[in-house]
């Protein structure tokens, strides 16, 4: 017998509401309160699986430029460089004058080793979960790279003991790039490396008529890497065969960003280039006011640093300019970016300067204390921002919060 429908059946008094109804019928009150449930359960799901996604969506702990930083400590040294520091999230790697290097906390600046290469610095140092690699050259004063030799070392992060040196003809210069198996670089004397990270052992080599001093980039399976003479080479990670290159007017020492397919790199001669990764076939070009000197991604483009101390934001795909802002000094070194902005160090000014990405228009500033000399970019771990000045490193972080 077919089940009658009570909704239908019960007679409603005119001036009765729907809920008393409800609570005295006991069939539809049955159904209410089962409606009642699914419907609690249907939000508190969506409510799980929103925050769920929303947490995997976020990088935890990500700092936010744009809002207030005070320094959290501060390690002080008369012997910075002008070398980038390395960090594997939880240590930084400080590179000193005179081949120094020291091992620091993130946390809370506490110095764990320091180690000495040998010699001085020549190229950034780097690190990953096994070393820190270091790059340095002897024989030559510091200015007079191509009459230096070169080494390469692999440092115990846990000890700063060397594991593995080798020694180079040149030294190595700009930047070093650690990749899962090989580290790559360019030296002085137009030689491009890679060496196996375990053992220091070549894994090959590649001899050009031009310098290197950039800082190589990889995607998929090439090496991208830029030469003092203005080429752009694509090389095979595995092999080293040039795949092709690029031919520039200005020499090419900044970092390279790969996006979708797409190779963006700025040059001396003023421009910010945009080439297909595949074939080097040219998709845009944009010029500047100045040698670029750092390309980096971001959400909304693509931000150009130029020597006429402007800062560009370019479309991505055309190079149509977005925005510029002119900044107090010169913009040797890679900014660092988060979601509300990118923090760019200028020469000869007294502060770190946030550009908020929408309309680059200025968010933040963080006092470092005294003039400006490092062109050594800053760097990001956590909810940390690192700065290098004349006289030590910064860390910069939120004020903690008042009970």
């Amino acid at each position: 017998m077919q089940t009658p429908d009570y909704k239908l059946s019960v007679k409603v008094p005119a001036k009765q509401k729907q809920a008393d109804i409800v609570k005295t019928h006991p069939v539809l009150a049955n159904k209410s309160a089962l409606i009642r449930k699914s419907k609690t359960i249907y939000w508190l799901c969506l409510i799980l699986f929103s925050t769920c996604q929303l947490g995997a969506s976020l990088p935890q702990n990500q700092i936010a430029l744009s809002q207030p930083l005070t320094v959290r400590w501060r390690y002080e040294s008369d012997r910075t460089s002008n070398f980038t520091p390395a960090t594997d999230g939880t240590t930084v790697y400080l590179p000193l004058s005179e081949g120094i290097l020291i091992a620091l906390n993130a946390s809370d600046g506490q110095l764990r080793w320091k180690a000495d290469i040998g010699g001085n610095f020549s190229a950034s140092p780097v690190a990953d979960d096994r070393s820190v690699y270091t790059a340095g050259q002897y024989g030559a004063p510091v200015n007079e790279q191509r009459r230096a030799n070169g080494t390469l070392r692999a440092l115990s992060k846990t000890t700063g003991v060397t594991v593995w040196m080798r020694t180079l003809q040149a030294p190595l210069s700009g930047s070093l790039l650690v990749g899962e198996n090989a580290l790559f670089a360019g030296s002085a004397d137009g030689k491009v490396y890679a060496f196996d990270k375990r053992t220091g052992l070549t894994l090959w080599s590649n001899e050009y008529a031009e310098g290197f001093s950039s800082q190589p980039a990889a995607g998929g399976h090439f090496l991208y890497i830029g030469s003092e003479q203005g080429s752009l080479f694509a090389l095979d990670q595995a092999t080293g065969k040039a795949e092709w290159h690029y031919q520039t007017r200005g020499p090419i020492q900044g970092p390279i960003a790969i996006v979708n397919g797409t190779v963006c790199f700025g040059s001396g001669d003023g421009y910010v280039y945009a080439l297909r990764a595949s074939n080097s076939k040219l998709i845009w070009r944009r010029r500047t006011g100045a040698a670029v000197q750092s390309i980096v991604s971001v959400e909304n483009g693509l931000l150009a640093a130029s020597l006429d101390n402007f800062v560009y934001l370019l479309s991505a795909n055309r190079g149509s300019l977005i925005w510029r802002r002119l900044l107090p000094g010169r913009i040797s070194a890679r900014p660092i970016t988060a979601a509300d902005g990118a923090l760019f160090t200028p020469l000869s000014t007294d502060s770190a300067i946030v550009l908020g990405l929408r309309d680059g228009k200025p968010v933040n500033t963080l006092s470092i204390g005294e003039e400006n000399s490092s062109s050594a970019a800053p760097i990001a771990v956590s909810d940390l921002v690192f700065v290098t000045t004349p006289h030590g490193l910064l860390a910069f972080a939120r004020p903690p919060e008042k009970p």
